[in-house]
């Protein structure tokens, strides 16, 4: 019993000691340790032993069976070491190498647009306010003087919700909000994403940017308006820009006017905003007394304004996040 042992354990420290895989190692420990192993059969023989040597004979099986799993263990744990010693150095940095430039960050256009035109509405004396994407009818419709019935709904096509709201259609809901929680004088601009549902090409989009802003006082005139779009055309397009303003209908506005501008390189004129005084029943609205409080209010597109500013004949280019296309800028 005593050479067999012997034996197994030389073989087992050669074979354990060429092992260069931890599948060989496990394939060992099957060799050596399964159910079938060499050790295991060593216990079956103790039957075939003397009665007065077993204990003897079975402290050194079990002792072999130790020392097996121990080279064993041992083994596996140098072999891991290298492994992971291999990947640690096939991961490497080498530090004195020069950096890769991957360029700044461009703020997108859009956002640049929109902060300069914040930026101008500042300086004129008005805040900004914000209001949920997902309305009621009531506010992105009735509230505005545009009930069920009024034909003005057919100009905007409507994302309608299963739950009964809509996705708004203006920025012009932020308005009714504001007025219903705050008393004359109220200066606002509210600046947002709006839906339409409307076909994808080259000029519109299924969503995109409007500024709302709106004025009420108790003595607020048309002439103040036409001055403060003035004001900020100049400022956003240059000193020379030239812009005219011409009748237009709005339900929630009365009376009502589009502002064209003249862009350099482009024929005709564009159309860039819409307005008017806030009409009577917009204010009975909110709890106004027409009588005693005017208005006025604009909104405006910002990717339209975006597209007129940078020479963008393409409303898709501004969404498609062409890292190309937005370096530009």
């Amino acid at each position: 019993m005593q050479d067999k042992i012997n034996q197994i354990q030389q073989t087992a420290e050669h074979a354990v000691d060429a092992c260069t895989a931890l599948e060989e190692i496990e394939q060992q420990r099957v060799r050596f340790l399964g159910k079938k192993g060499e050790v295991t059969l060593l216990f079956q023989h103790l039957k075939n032993v003397p009665v007065e040597e077993k204990p003897q004979a079975g402290v050194l099986i079990n002792t072999l069976k130790d020392h097996i799993h121990n080279i064993l263990q041992l083994k596996k744990e140098r072999l891991e070491t290298a492994q992971l010693e291999k990947q640690l150095l096939s991961e490497s940095i080498d530090v004195t190498l020069p950096g890769q430039n991957s360029g700044f960050g461009k703020i997108h256009p859009l956002n640049r647009t929109l902060h300069e035109l914040v930026d101008i509405f500042h300086s004129l004396g008005f805040s900004i306010a914000h209001g949920p994407e997902i309305e009621t009818e009531y506010y992105n419709f009735d509230a505005l003087n545009i009930p069920s019935y009024h034909p003005a709904r057919d100009m905007q096509d409507t994302f309608f919700l299963e739950n009964g709201m809509v996705l708004r259609t203006h920025t012009s809901p932020v308005q009714i909000r504001v007025m219903e929680n705050k008393k004359p004088p109220v200066r606002i601009i509210a600046p947002g994403r709006v839906y339409r549902n409307e076909a994808i090409n080259y000029k519109s989009y299924c969503l995109f940017h409007q500024i709302e802003g709106f004025y009420v006082d108790s003595a607020v005139s048309f002439a103040e308006l036409k001055g403060v779009l003035a004001f900020v055309i100049r400022e956003f397009f240059g000193k020379e820009t030239q812009f005219r303003i011409r009748p237009s209908y709005f339900p929630f506005t009365e009376p009502s006017l589009e502002c064209d501008i003249m862009v350099k390189g482009k024929s005709g004129w564009m159309e860039i905003l819409g307005a008017g005084m806030i009409h009577p029943q917009v204010l009975k609205s909110v709890g106004y007394d027409p009588q005693q409080v005017q208005g006025y209010a604009f909104g405006m597109g910002i990717e339209r304004i975006t597209m007129l500013r940078y020479g963008i004949d393409d409303i898709r280019l501004l969404y498609d996040n062409d890292l190309r296309f937005l370096a530009q800028f």
